[in-house]
């Protein structure tokens, strides 16, 4: 009776060494000690507390303290392991993108397109849309077909095609090849005089359109054209922007244009103003029109073609000088006043 009863208290002396442990400062101890805890002070039932009895006389008391010691470990193991399959299922799922019941991928960066072919040509718009170099075939031409594949029939982005080129910053073909003697001639012929005209603060200039034809007479039409290089910018009175001109397929020349503008209704207006000054800018550079920079060729075309006159406004009466042209009249709405010229030159 003695022996049943001491067997059956020991139980409560793991208990207590488990207590006193639990409020030692040592945390690690603690948190491996907690499930040992509660699994021995869950109350048995009237069955299990005799078999456990039976059980404990026979069991040695080795026996116990293994199985207490096993115990503990357990609950480290465990969590060990849950751990790792969060781990692994974080980056199962990092790796894996997200897919729809049909089986495609929902992340656009992870989607990767086709290029497109001919055969995604709407084939009623292909049909209206005559190929590049087709001459009647219904068959489309190779240059045709690089165009809609992405592809550059052979030629390399710097290739002699020029295909690919950003134009906003490249200098492909820049001096490279000079022009003929027959284009350079049109290019550096003299200015008639007739084509030359004069602002009324006495600045003498050739107007875009003359720039356009030489540059029409000398390379053909569609063979130049000006590449826009930044965005335009509208500054508080004035817009600029960067042009670049390109004959060939070849950079040619660069400049910036301006144009000065009175309202926010003007701005386009004088945005194409700006491309038309770029446009004399670079033309400077191949030879065109370049008397105007020359100051001997400006004071002699003044003192021979033009004239300071004084003007009267037509509304206001007030009197101001400007120059003109001596075959000319002044520009509405001045008229020559009634004196004689304030200055003949």
């Amino acid at each position: 009776m003695r022996s049943s009863t001491l067997q059956a208290c020991r139980p409560l002396r793991a208990v207590s060494s488990s207590l006193q442990c639990l409020s030692s400062p040592n945390p690690r101890a603690t948190a491996l000690l907690r499930p040992a805890i509660v699994a021995s002070t869950t109350i048995p039932s009237r069955s299990a507390t005799t078999s456990s009895s039976t059980s404990s006389s026979t069991t040695p008391r080795s026996s116990y303290y293994s199985k207490t010691s096993t115990t503990r470990v357990t609950p480290k193991t465990t969590a060990s392991s849950a751990a790792a399959k969060k781990a692994t299922a974080t980056s199962t799922e990092t790796s894996t993108p997200p897919v729809d019941r049909t089986g495609e991928v929902l992340d656009p960066q992870a989607a990767t397109l086709e290029p497109a072919t001919v055969a995604d040509v709407d084939p009623s718009l292909a049909a209206s849309i005559p190929a590049p170099g087709g001459s009647g075939s219904s068959a489309p031409s190779p240059a045709f077909t690089a165009a809609i594949s992405g592809q550059q029939n052979g030629n390399t982005p710097e290739g002699p095609a020029g295909n690919g080129i950003d134009w906003s910053s490249s200098f492909h073909g820049l001096s490279t090849t000079p022009f003929t003697p027959e284009t350079a001639a049109v290019l550096m012929k003299p200015l008639d005089p007739l084509d030359v005209e004069i602002k009324p603060d006495g600045i003498i200039y050739l107007p875009e359109i003359k720039y356009r034809r030489i540059l029409n007479l000398a390379f053909g039409p569609g063979a130049w054209g000006l590449a826009p290089r930044g965005e335009l910018v509208v500054g508080e009175k004035v817009v600029t922007r960067e042009y670049a001109l390109v004959v060939h397929g070849r950079f040619v020349a660069q400049a910036r244009g301006e144009c000065q503008y009175f309202s926010e209704d003007t701005i386009p207006t004088a945005g194409e103003g700006c491309k038309s000054n770029a446009l004399m800018r670079c033309c400077k550079d191949i030879g065109i029109a370049s008397e105007l920079w020359d100051p001997r060729f400006i004071r002699e075309f003044k003192k021979k073609y033009c004239q300071e006159v004084w003007v009267e406004h037509v509304v206001t009466k007030k009197r101001r000088q400007t120059w003109i042209r001596k075959d000319g009249e002044p520009a509405y709405p001045f008229v020559l006043a009634k004196s004689t010229y304030a200055k003949s030159t």
